[in-house]
């Protein structure tokens, strides 16, 4: 869905990391590469940011339940 806040093992801020490291990747960059620009040294916090799936402009198809 949307990219979470904080890193679920160690704690430390991830999301403003993620439209930069798309950037890099669109621009034919390796992710390690990328992660090393943007600072993310922990395989955890690489793990949140690359197994994240952004399901939101699917989810905003549909209508709203009501």
């Amino acid at each position: 869905m949307i990219i979470p806040i904080k890193c679920f093992s160690c704690g430390k801020l991830i999301a403003h990391v993620y439209k930069p490291y798309l950037e890099y990747l669109k621009k034919g960059e390796s992710s390690e590469k990328a992660f090393e620009e943007l600072g993310i040294k922990r395989f955890c916090c690489r793990r949140m940011i690359v197994s994240h799936v952004d399901l939101i402009d699917d989810l905003l198809k549909f209508p709203r339940l009501q």
